[in-house]
C-alpha cells in the first residue's frame, strides 16, 4: 500500500503544481484581457446620448461605454436606430435592393453606406462584449484551477506523509 500511495501522491502533486502555476496565469491574463478591452473601449470615447434612449436603456444616459456590458447595450442602441433608418432591411438586403434598381440610386447607395456603417459598429462593439465575457471565464477558471491544484498539493502531501509514517 506504501508504493501505490507514494505514486499517488507523486502524480497528485505533480498535477497540482501544474495547476498552481497554470491557475494564477490564467487570472492574470483574464485580468489583463479585461483591462485591454476598457482601454480600447475607453479610447472610442463612445457615449451614450443624455436623452432620447429607448427605456431598457435610459440607465446608460451620459454614460461612456468602457465595459462589457456597456458595449453590448450601445450595440442594442445601434441595432434600434438602424432598424429605423433601413426600414428594418440589412446591409445585404438594401444591396440587393440597388442592384435590382440598376447600382445607380443615390438615396439606396446611402441607405446603404448607414446600414454598413451601422452593423460594422455594431459587430465590434458585440465582439468587445464577447471578449468581456470570455476574460471573466479565463478569470474563473483561473481561480478554480489554482484552489485545485492547492487541494490536490495537499493532498499529495498527505498521502506521502502517510506512507512514510505507517500508523
Amino acid at each position: 500500500m506504501d508504493g501505490s500511495h507514494r505514486r499517488a501522491g507523486a502524480l497528485l502533486g505533480t498535477v497540482g503544481a501544474a495547476l498552481v502555476v497554470a491557475g494564477p496565469v490564467m487570472l492574470w491574463r483574464g485580468r489583463s484581457g479585461r483591462k485591454e478591452i476598457r482601454t480600447e473601449l475607453a479610447a472610442q470615447k463612445i457615449a451614450f446620448p443624455e436623452r432620447g434612449l429607448p427605456a431598457d436603456l435610459a440607465a446608460y444616459a451620459g454614460r461612456r461605454v468602457e465595459t462589457g456590458p456597456e458595449a453590448h447595450a450601445y450595440a442594442e442602441f445601434i441595432k434600434g436606430n438602424l432598424a429605423k433608418a433601413t426600414g428594418g432591411r440589412t446591409y445585404a438586403e438594401i444591396t440587393t435592393e440597388l442592384h435590382a434598381a440598376g447600382g445607380d440610386h443615390e438615396k439606396l447607395s446611402q441607405l446603404r453606406q448607414t446600414a454598413f456603417m451601422g452593423q460594422s459598429l455594431r459587430a465590434s462593439l458585440m465582439s468587445a462584449y464577447q471578449a468581456w465575457h470570455l476574460t471573466t471565464l479565463v478569470t474563473g477558471l483561473g481561480a478554480a484551477l489554482t484552489g485545485l491544484g492547492a487541494a490536490l498539493v495537499a493532498t499529495a502531501d498527505a498521502l506521502t506523509s502517510r506512507s512514510s509514517n505507517p500508523t
